[in-house]
């Protein structure tokens, strides 16, 4: 939470909220590494194994995703070296993750 000044000049926590990666839903934490073009991209994820990521449609055209970013990325049953990117990070969300402990 940061502060911040509300209208009458008081100082006030702002809420920030985090989506948090689902372990029933196999979702795990990643840092983009390298950008393949064609919507793929190296992910190195929190679990030490760098996955091939593929980028969907909805996410491609709402959010940029770039080299560095923190990304939720889940992994294919039938091959766990790939996977697809679900959600993307922001600046302050990536603050409290490493705040909370989920980063390093």
């Amino acid at each position: 939470m940061e502060k911040k000044l509300n209208k009458q000049g008081a100082v006030g926590e702002e809420v920030i909220r985090v989506r948090i990666p689902q372990k029933r839903n196999r979702e795990l934490l990643g840092i983009v590494d390298k950008m393949l073009g064609g919507r793929r991209v190296v992910v190195q994820c929190l679990d030490n194994v760098e996955r091939m990521g593929r980028i969907p449609g909805k996410l491609k055209r709402q959010q940029w995703v770039a080299v560095g970013d923190v990304v939720i990325i889940v992994p294919w049953d039938f091959q766990d070296t790939k996977g697809d990117i679900v959600y993307r990070y922001g600046r302050p969300q990536v603050e409290w993750l490493k705040k909370k402990g989920f980063l390093k």
